[in-house]
């Protein structure tokens, strides 16, 4: 009973020291906290030393900041050294940015501008084209457009630093590259290039329809989705680019039959019973492979049986009948040689100056070589000195030469205007019957002479004389379209 008792006694005891003892925590395994996920690389981030790269970043950003202020306020001498820090040590500045490489285009342009010596000069355009080439080497996806740029100055500032085929090929790159995207100011001198390249058949015409069609089509998205001021530079593209492709009507088979008819089958209806309009629409679509079967060519060749067999009829024996034909089926130097001939034919004053004007507009709508087209009316006038007609054309001549003559809009393509408007003055005073077509083209042409504005910042003066350059090479007055 003792030992009972004793034997509680402890085990209440136990009890006790048990339960104020304190509990071990539970024993948890620790899981190691996930690493942060890697901080996402922007694909557009340039490989080359940026800002966070260099030894001395907070000094490079500096020289940076303090640059670009200098540039905008064009204080180009202080701003140089501070830009070849930046560049010295972050190229790339914040790896997203190409300031550094395009400002420098801006300063070796400038320092390109203040000096004679021929032979820095030609340094300093390696140095600026070079720029483009290292800039493309940093951000590799905008290699296009710096290409673009590298082309455009080329064509525009420094023509001698490369061959016409070397040029045709980078902005041949750039439009591979970016398509209808190309950016608008490579577009109208690489119209300009592709034309040109064509014409002398150096390249197939598949290959030129295909550039041709990016043209175009980088023209009608650049219209469609411009805004603001940009859309004035895309207003200047479409009174050039569209314009210059027509020369490659003059390969025969560049352009297809819808593309004729499309564009040259309403002078017809506009015009339906002018022997002229009826020839000239006939020898364009039978030009473009248009089927004689078609209905558009039956009535073209209805309309010429109805309207032109008194020519036919009244020609002298056979060359001048031939030299329509040939012009109908597109063979433009057999025509032009069959006219010449109906010419030396006959001593009918009138005849010879209707035959000698046929040649300048076959010159002109068909081939395109506007100094034998003016020679040939000059020729026409010459003959009929009360003709008002050949002066009508020749003001034609030089009013669509703007793409031939300067970028299609500005000073460099309204000028020519100057020198229509004398024609078609000419033509006013010399022919009554001219008059009212002439009066209309001068007071369609005039608003778009250049303003006084642009006239006074290149030293000129209104009623000054001034030699239009070009093929054109005439000499005229100074007008002002406001």
């Amino acid at each position: 009973m003792k030992n009972t008792k004793y034997s509680w006694l402890a085990f209440a005891l136990m009890a006790i020291i048990i339960a104020c003892t304190p509990k071990l925590a539970e024993v948890v395994e620790e899981v190691p906290a996930a690493p942060p996920p890697p901080k996402a690389v922007d694909p557009n981030m340039s490989t080359c030393p940026k800002f966070s790269d260099a030894v001395n970043g907070d000094e490079a950003e500096t020289a940076h900041v303090l640059y670009r202020d200098l540039l905008k306020m064009k204080n180009y001498e202080e701003a140089l050294p501070l830009w070849e820090k930046a560049m010295a040590l972050a190229p790339a500045a914040d790896g997203l940015r190409d300031y550094h490489y395009m400002d420098g285009v801006k300063f070796y342009k400038w320092m390109y501008g203040n000096t004679e010596d021929e032979v820095e000069q030609k340094a300093l355009v390696e140095k600026i084209l070079g720029m483009y080439d290292k800039a493309a080497e940093c951000y590799p996806n905008k290699a296009a457009q710096y290409e673009g740029y590298k082309a455009f100055n080329i064509y525009y500032n420094y023509p001698d630093m490369a061959t016409s085929d070397e040029l045709y090929t980078m902005f041949k790159t750039v439009a591979d590259e970016l398509e209808e995207d190309m950016p608008y100011f490579t577009i109208n001198p690489f119209t300009s290039v592709l034309v040109e390249t064509a014409l002398a058949e150096k390249i197939t015409q598949e290959e030129g329809r295909k550039y041709q069609q990016i043209i175009n089509k980088a023209v009608e998205k650049g219209l469609a989705e411009c805004k603001g001021a940009k859309c004035e530079s895309w207003e200047i593209i479409k009174g050039y680019a569209p314009i210059r492709l027509q020369d490659l009507e003059t390969l025969k088979g560049f352009y297809d039959c819808d593309y004729f008819q499309a564009k040259y089958y309403g002078e017809f209806e506009a015009n339906p019973q002018d022997c002229d309009a009826i020839n000239t629409t006939i020898s364009r679509l039978k030009w473009g492979g248009c089927d004689k079967e078609s209905e558009k060519m039956k009535t073209l060749y209805t309309a010429y049986r109805t309207h032109c067999r008194e020519e036919v009829a009244s020609a002298t024996p056979s060359n001048l009948a031939l030299g329509g034909q040939a012009l109908r089926d597109g063979n433009y130097d057999e025509s032009i040689a069959r006219y010449e001939q109906a010419i030396a034919e006959t001593n009918d004053i009138d005849k010879k100056a209707n035959y000698t004007l046929r040649i300048s507009k076959i010159y002109y709508v068909h081939m395109r070589k506007f100094s034998k087209a003016r020679e040939y009316a000059l020729k026409a006038a010459e003959l009929k000195p009360n003709w008002g007609e050949p002066y009508l054309l020749i003001g034609r001549l030089y009013a669509s030469s703007g793409p031939l003559c300067g970028p299609g809009t500005g000073f460099d393509s309204q000028r020519v205007v100057w020198v229509a408007v004398d024609m078609w003055n000419k033509a006013k005073s010399v022919d009554p019957l001219a008059a009212g077509e002439a009066r209309k083209f001068i007071k369609q042409y005039s608003q778009y002479m250049p303003n006084k504005e642009d006239i006074f910042i290149r030293g000129l003066k209104v009623g000054d004389s001034y030699k239009i350059p070009c093929w054109i090479q005439r000499t005229t007055k100074i007008r002002s379209g406001d």
